[in-house]
């Protein structure tokens, strides 16, 4: 018994096997493109020296902000990538400060996306406790080492100097006087909550 529509599923199916198999190969002649021209920029292992960014992140920020020059200050480059807190007034009231909804999207998601892949650096993750610790939730947190870690970005665009690890200070409390016995760090449980699936509208510090 031939089921109807079989044998033209016998001729479409392997031309689109085929057609799937060529544009994986493209995808991957096309990351190899750009892992060779990235690796003949000058500044690309000054950005992977940072913890958390890897070739595809590179690539981003270079395609984005260069060499940041175009930034008067490391203000001004959060704001270009939507990870600067924003404050709301309503005649002479103040709301506080909200998440933006402006910005360059693809940047703003590769630094989010470099600052949850640094938690497994020790300064990184103490700065990301810290903030769980003032009552910040995950997403929060990591906007707010986002944004810290953008300080350090542009220095190191603008000076063209390689990442340096700052010595490790204990994570603080709400109090900030008051250093967090290691007991009650944050974080200090395995595992942390997954990425989110857009930074959208990601709440600021």
């Amino acid at each position: 018994m031939t089921v109807p529509g079989s044998n033209a599923a016998e001729i479409v199916l392997p031309k689109l096997a085929d057609s799937l198999k060529e544009i994986l190969q493209q995808r991957k002649s096309i990351a190899d493109d750009v892992e060779r021209m990235l690796d003949d920029h000058p500044l690309s292992k000054v950005l992977m020296s940072m913890p958390g960014i890897g070739i595809r992140t590179a690539a981003r920020i270079l395609l984005e902000v260069g060499d940041a020059s175009a930034f008067a200050s490391a203000a001004h480059l959060a704001a270009y990538a939507g990870i600067a807190p924003v404050t709301h007034r309503s005649g002479s009231s103040i709301r506080g400060e909200h998440p933006t909804r402006s910005g360059n999207r693809k940047l703003k998601r590769a630094l989010f996306l470099s600052a949850f892949a640094a938690l497994h650096d020790p300064i990184s993750r103490a700065y990301y406790d810290r903030k769980r610790a003032e009552g910040k939730k995950h997403n929060a947190a990591l906007i707010c080492l986002a944004r810290r870690r953008c300080d350090v970005l542009y220095a190191m665009l603008k000076n063209k100097t390689f990442h340096r690890t700052p010595p490790l200070q204990r994570p603080y409390s709400k109090h900030r006087d008051t250093p967090l016995p290691r007991t009650a760090v944050p974080g200090n449980t395995p595992g942390i909550p997954g990425t989110p699936r857009s930074t959208e509208q990601l709440p600021t510090c």
